[in-house]
């Protein structure tokens, strides 16, 4: 079996008409940005997590092509796409010859990326669920009417800058945001993602470390 990696998946044309079409998609239902920018970030902050986490390198790579192919499933339908993404991912990967084992690893970690039904089961899929739900932010936003933003438009909207960190000898990841509060109140992010903070939280244990929550410089979580 070939060693499939992260380069390969990401040049891929059907990969990245998959990712264009879901995000067209999910453009016409009114959802937030889920395209190349977005599985990008999500694959760099995975990988990056994995790294200074000093996981070995192939799952790192793993971890990255997870992300990429994360949401791919909204495709089909926004309603459990992370079953129908790994689903298309066996297909794509087995393709282009990729190792069982591996795919297991990644159809199982897209499987379980969704806050309502997903489990950190592993590494990888804790490192794709942390970087996942770490992008927050008004480059997402693609309703340009301000005055019609629902919770999820203004939520996005009012994050200026997210970053998320890991740092391996407090064992601590840490996702810091900076929040217009003339936009939000803090309560507001917490309304729509405390579900998803509590699986980041879960993520963390997984990987061995406490999760973080730092808004406008203040620890929340």
């Amino acid at each position: 079996m070939a060693e499939v990696t992260f380069e390969q998946v990401r040049r891929d044309p059907e990969v990245r008409a998959y990712i264009v079409k879901a995000n067209e998609m999910l453009s016409a239902l009114g959802f937030t940005e889920h395209g190349l920018r977005h599985v990008g970030l999500v694959a760099e902050r995975a990988m990056g997590l994995m790294a200074e986490l000093q996981r070995p390198p192939r799952l790192q790579e793993l971890a990255g092509i997870a992300a990429l192919l994360h949401d791919i499933g909204n495709i089909v339908n926004r309603h459990d796409h992370g079953q129908t993404g790994a689903l298309l991912a066996y297909q794509i990967l087995s393709r282009m010859g990729m190792a069982p084992e591996e795919i297991a690893i990644i159809m199982s970690a897209i499987g379980n990326h969704e806050e309502d039904v997903g489990i950190p089961v592993h590494d990888v899929s804790a490192a794709l669920i942390l970087a996942d739900k770490s992008d927050v932010h008004r480059s997402r936003v693609r309703n340009q009417d301000v005055s019609t933003f629902d919770i999820h438009d203004r939520v996005n909207f009012a994050v200026t800058h997210s970053e998320l960190q890991a740092f391996r000898d407090e064992r601590v990841i840490r996702l810091s945001l900076v929040v217009d509060t003339s936009i939000i109140a803090i309560m507001e992010y917490f309304e729509i993602f405390l579900s998803r903070m509590v699986m980041c939280r879960r993520a963390a244990d997984r990987l061995g470390c406490r999760f973080e929550l730092v808004m406008n410089e203040s620890r929340l979580l």
